[in-house]
């Protein structure tokens, strides 16, 4: 019933810009905190940037701020992943989460729901 569906991903060149969408369906994004995770080969999945229900409050973990902008779009039950000047350490598998817990200012779990992940490979 609920199903997540991530796409945007692909090659990129170093230097180049990476969108990655996230649409749902069965659930109101609106609802719910929401964010991106993702996972390098032969590494935990991490946890890269979220946004909150209601304020629009961003999160992101500590090694990529300043580098992703996490947007949120209601109106269109998206979500979306954005950086330029992309480096091939940014090389992983991005997951779409909803459910996303954030305590104490800042990120804590994720949960709830996940897509099925969007392959980015940045090549030197």
């Amino acid at each position: 019933q609920v199903h997540l569906a991530e796409s945007g991903g692909g090659l990129v060149q170093a230097g180049g810009s990476l969108n990655l969408s996230c649409v749902g369906s069965g659930l109101p994004f609106s609802e719910w905190h929401r964010g991106w995770c993702r996972q390098a080969p032969g590494k935990e999945r991490e946890f890269v940037a979220g946004t909150t229900r209601y304020m629009d409050r961003k999160y992101y973990e500590d090694s990529v701020k300043g580098r992703f902008t996490v947007i949120r779009d209601n109106a269109n039950n998206m979500v979306h992943l954005q950086r330029n000047e992309l480096k091939p350490a940014a090389t992983a598998v991005y997951f779409c989460n909803v459910g996303t817990i954030f305590s104490g200012g800042k990120y804590y779990a994720s949960g709830h729901y996940w897509g099925q992940g969007t392959q980015v490979t940045v090549s030197s």
